[in-house]
């Protein structure tokens, strides 16, 4: 091996432990900040806002969606209540999670009715696009 390529591998060695020990130390620096942070529930927070009497199509999704991934369905049938009350134009997931959070309280008419309006929601935008 030439003195250059000695030379050249000695700098990117160097170049490499510089990169490998910066991002050790960043590691340890944010891992110390964390530690100063409380946590915020968000979903408390969200049903705070709404027991005050905010309405938004987005704040009932976020909370019927973080209800139902939670298995919370009566809680989740209440939320997606709420944002079927102010519009019916969501994507199928709705009407689909909101079905299934009805199911599990067993009021099975009301999700049965919800997913013969998907149904016909679908033939009619397959309709339109023909």
């Amino acid at each position: 091996m030439s003195m250059q390529q000695k030379l050249a591998i000695l700098i990117s060695l160097t170049a490499f432990s510089f990169r490998v020990s910066a991002q050790t130390e960043e590691f340890y620096t944010t891992d110390k900040i964390s530690d100063k942070y409380a946590y915020v529930d968000v979903i408390k927070t969200y049903e705070n806002v709404a027991a005050k009497g905010y309405k938004s199509v987005d704040l009932f999704q976020k909370l019927g969606n973080s209800s139902y991934t939670h298995c919370y369905f009566e809680k989740a049938a209440v939320w997606y209540g709420e944002l079927f009350a102010m519009t019916s134009d969501l994507d199928p997931i709705y009407y689909y999670r909101y079905a299934e959070s009805l199911r599990s309280l067993s009021q099975n008419d009301k999700a049965d009715a919800l997913i013969e309006k998907l149904k016909s929601k679908s033939n009619a935008m397959v309709k339109r696009k023909i």
